[in-house]
């Protein structure tokens, strides 16, 4: 019998993110070309960065319609047309809004790259807005909010910001408006928003695929290229988000007679600024959070049977971050689950070992090239990171700092932020658990009702 030597395996070797070439079109778009080959499906980003708040405080969720409809008829076509132009060459277009701007999703076959471009280009300069399809999407938004405040996981994520931020920052109301101002919005908001900031100033093109990088060039001159308008770009007047200074509440949303409790519970964490400064909070989120086997899931799940499934992690924004944990437990274990999630970061506190942080660091470094291995992948983060200010660097400077990193590193990271102020919301049935959850002494708990506050603060009971 005969024996192969077994081959020797060696780790792999560090992974970068692929390199980008930038150029500038003759109005002056940016554009960032990934060359991905294999990859024949082309995705394209148009980062459009409006924040959320440069909306009407009356007419806020007029950025969500607007995004929703722009492919919705033209100068040029029927809302039907439109759709038939898309669906005959396979082309997808999305879009939507992040609270730093508005962005639009494109994906085609490489050899219809520049269909797709000249059909964004229409509903980008042309979009008609006819009444019937703005007020379709309006009412899909109105019933979309009674779907969402039915969740019990938004519910408290909307009293979570709400707690979290002070009344004037936008990300503390709902991303795609209220009923109180979603109920008078119109066409022609929709049109006064879309000139206003719908424009090639300071937007930004991500294209990745497989493709010939002169032809794409081309083709983009020949299609965005041409976008042009009149008047100088306008600079939003907003109030930055900030977090409230006595944002370290408790706040229960009665549910009478609910089964279960969610949880969510947060406090500040750091901004993403640098990668090498980033490098720690990822590893931080894997073993506390941020896995089916992290302590949170180990203790609540495995040992208590509490949940099926409780998750946490770092959060950044562009000044600040946020570590935020979500989930629900059986409702008789509310008390319990706060006190354990208590002790377990009370136990963070005390410092991850060694063998949890060589786990994360090998699971998110050596899994990164499975993480971008698809175009969408690539420009959905290339186009990310760059509406918050980011190039891709940061991801090759933050996975190439984490591979150096000690247990003393993470666990420093990890208390310079863990005694910030906790935000504890519950949802859940405040009569039977409320007062359990008061004789944990995380202070004092303000109950308010579940249907309070859609359109505005909730009143507390």
């Amino acid at each position: 019998m005969s024996f192969v030597e077994r081959p020797e395996v060696h780790p792999p070797a560090p992974w970068q993110f692929p390199d980008a070439t930038r150029h500038r079109l003759s109005n002056g778009l940016t554009v960032a070309l990934y060359d991905l080959p294999g990859q024949h499906v082309t995705s394209t980003r148009i980062n459009l960065p409006v924040p959320l708040a440069a909306e009407p405080r009356e007419r806020e969720g007029v950025a969500t319609i607007v995004s929703r409809t722009m492919d919705e008829g033209t100068a040029s076509h029927s809302a039907d047309e439109m759709a038939e132009l898309f669906e005959q060459d396979g082309i997808g277009l999305h879009a939507g809004v992040a609270h730093q701007g508005i962005w639009v999703d494109l994906e085609a076959a490489t050899r219809h790259v520049r269909t797709a471009f000249d059909l964004a280009l229409e509903c980008l300069t042309e979009p008609a807005f006819p009444h019937e399809e703005v007020n379709r999407h309006r009412l899909q938004r109105l019933s979309q909010i009674d779907h969402e405040m039915a969740d019990p996981s938004y519910r408290a994520t909307l009293e979570f910001v709400r707690t979290f931020y002070t009344t004037d920052s936008r990300v503390s109301r709902p991303t795609g408006g209220s009923r109180d101002s979603l109920a008078q919005l119109t066409r022609d908001d929709c049109e006064e928003f879309h000139r206003r900031w719908v424009r090639p100033d300071e937007a930004y093109v991500v294209v990745a695929g497989d493709f010939e990088e002169a032809a794409m060039l081309a083709d983009l001159e020949a299609t965005l290229g041409t976008w042009l308008v009149s008047g100088e770009r306008l600079s939003p007047q907003v109030t930055p988000d900030a977090p409230a200074d006595d944002r370290g509440r408790v706040v229960f949303v009665d549910r009478p007679g609910s089964v279960q409790t969610e949880i969510h519970m947060g406090w500040l964490g750091p901004a993403r600024k640098e990668g090498s400064q980033w490098a720690p909070f990822p590893v931080l989120s894997y073993a506390i959070g941020g896995s089916p086997h992290a302590r949170i899931d180990r203790v609540l799940r495995e040992e208590k049977g509490y949940t099926y499934g409780m998750r946490g992690s770092f959060r950044p924004r562009s000044d600040f971050g946020q570590f935020v944990v979500g989930g629900s437990v059986r409702a008789d274990a509310t008390a319990d689950a706060l006190r354990l999630l208590g002790e377990i970061f009370s136990g963070a506190d005390d410092g991850l070992s060694a063998a949890e942080v060589k786990e994360g660091v090998d699971y998110l470094s050596m899994t990164a090239p499975a993480r971008y291995a698809t175009a969408d992948a690539v420009a959905d983060e290339a186009a990310s990171l760059h509406l918050v200010g980011l190039e891709t660097d940061f991801i090759t400077d933050y996975l190439a700092a984490m591979r150096e990193l000690t247990v003393e590193d993470v666990n420093a990271a990890w208390q310079q932020w863990s005694s910030s102020p906790r935000t504890v919301v519950l949802v859940g049935d405040a009569a039977k658990y409320a007062a359990a959850v008061e004789q944990l002494g995380l202070g004092e708990v303000t109950v308010v009702s579940d249907r309070a506050g859609v359109a505005g603060k909730s009143e507390a009971q």
